[in-house]
């Protein structure tokens, strides 16, 4: 598409008028055509939360794997159905496509992209940056761009919309620019997409109250805010928040357990208390995309004020630390009541998923278990039934391809110990901790369990 200039477009400022309301209009007629970049667990909830309030949607995907499942009706995220799929695919209001050029068919896009981090614990804005380059080239008048994927305040102005603006066009002249968070918590049935509020901000006036308008179809409650940079710092301050409180209940896991003090014990009757506490609960470190990085995207992006970010920067620490606390205690369990030594052991992981009842190991601690435990000698196997193969990850390649094993508790008796990692409904606990020796539990997924308490080591 040629560069935009100011001799073709004579009168600018009342186009920004126009652009809104004309795609307000749209929105309103249910006439628009929603666009998503990046099919995952973000992205794929977004386009099915407006495609089932009546709009056409499009799905853009590097991975034509994605691509084909999806137009066949069938799904690759277990939180997501493959009856949702088929239903969305025979509306004949969806399509998942490879082809960057029919983007510029939609008329509002969501950008639903990793943020990772660089192996410096550094913000890794490689798929945004290529996405909006993509996007720059098939970039027309009239549309909605939103940023849905996490990063820190100024991302959107400074690095989405400069990229966008080399194609010719400016924001709020052209094209409107908008950032809402997403709040995807894969696994939890208590909310959907649709009953999730959702926050806004816009790169100006225009941008704003298209980008609320947008989501006001989708969501139950629109939560406005005055600025991009103030969008971006409300989801980094969700997830720092549970990062602390999370790093706190570990650091009190290791105090009172140094006491005899049970901490699930001690949580469950603090949180009888009605005001002033929230339960949050200990585990083997932490997972997902967001938690375990979005407070060093806020600690990185502080530097460059010259501010501190001491009580983030702690927690990480201690979060961090968390798998090594839990091979320190199988190798406990294994000296004390086994009188092995960690190397030659053969330890069963339950779980490689980074939370219960999904099929998401992103950050996953498991597999930083998995690659400590065997690089100090022990023979290593897992089983969970949401993973029954293990994916490729930048920082755990070399596990990838290992297979989940069958559940077979008589199978199960050639393990020295098995390690709960990831604390799935529907796992035969009792019959695990009868079948084998001993059991590390991080998840206190045991707690039912009455028979071998005396096997059962809570970690």
């Amino acid at each position: 598409m040629p560069a935009a200039s100011d001799e073709t477009i004579p009168d600018r400022p009342d186009q920004t008028a126009t652009l809104a309301d004309r795609l307000i209009a749209k929105l309103d007629a249910a006439d628009a055509l929603i666009g998503v970049v990046g099919l995952g667990y973000v992205g794929l909830p977004a386009l099915r939360a407006f495609h089932d309030c009546g709009f056409r949607t499009l799905g853009f995907d590097i991975d034509p794997r994605k691509i084909e499942r999806l137009n066949r009706g069938e799904t690759y995220l277990k939180t997501m159905p493959a009856t949702a799929i088929a239903a969305m695919v025979a509306s004949g209001r969806f399509e998942a496509t490879g082809d960057a050029a029919r983007l510029g068919d939609a008329d509002a896009i969501l950008i639903c992209v990793p943020t990772p981090l660089t192996r410096q614990r550094e913000p890794d804005l490689s798929y945004v940056a290529g996405t909006a380059e993509t996007l720059r080239a098939h970039l027309r008048r009239g549309q909605l761009i939103v940023l849905e994927s996490t990063s820190y305040p100024g991302t959107t102005e400074t690095v989405l919309k400069p990229l966008l603006e080399q194609s010719g066009l400016r924001s709020g002249i052209d094209f409107l620019l908008a950032y809402s968070p997403e709040r995807e918590d894969p696994g939890n049935t208590a909310f959907a997409t649709s009953t999730i509020p959702r926050v806004v901000a816009g790169d100006g006036a225009d941008a704003a109250r298209v980008a609320a308008a947008l989501y006001g179809k989708a969501v139950q409650q629109v939560v406005p805010v005055s600025s991009l940079a103030t969008a971006e710092a409300v989801k980094l301050t969700e997830n720092i928040f549970r990062a602390v409180n999370i790093a706190l209940v570990n650091e009190l896991k290791q105090v009172y357990g140094a006491m005899d003090i049970d901490i699930w014990e001690v949580i469950e009757a603090a949180k009888t208390k009605p005001f002033g506490y929230m339960p949050f609960y200990p585990g083997p470190g932490l997972g997902g995309h967001c938690i375990p990085i979005d407070p060093f995207y806020l600690a990185w992006k502080a530097r460059e004020y010259g501010v501190a970010t001491r009580f983030i920067e702690l927690a990480g620490e201690i979060n961090t630390q968390a798998p090594s606390h839990v091979v320190a205690a199988v190798i406990e369990a294994l000296s004390t009541r086994l009188k092995r030594s960690l190397a030659g052991s053969r330890i069963l992981i339950l779980g490689a998923a980074y939370k219960k009842n999904i099929d998401d190991t992103r950050e996953s601690p498991a597999l930083q278990l998995m690659e400590m435990l065997a690089a100090r000698g022990a023979e290593i196997a897992y089983y969970d039934p949401f993973i029954p193969e293990l994916p490729p990850t930048r920082k755990h390649g070399a596990l990838a391809g290992r297979h989940s094993v069958a559940w077979d508790l008589d199978a199960f008796r050639r393990y020295d110990l098995a390690l709960i990692c990831t604390d799935h409904d529907g796992v035969d606990y009792a019959g695990l901790v009868a079948a084998l020796p001993c059991v590390v539990d991080t998840r206190n997924a045991t707690r039912a369990v009455a028979a071998g308490r005396d096997r059962i080591v809570l970690a």
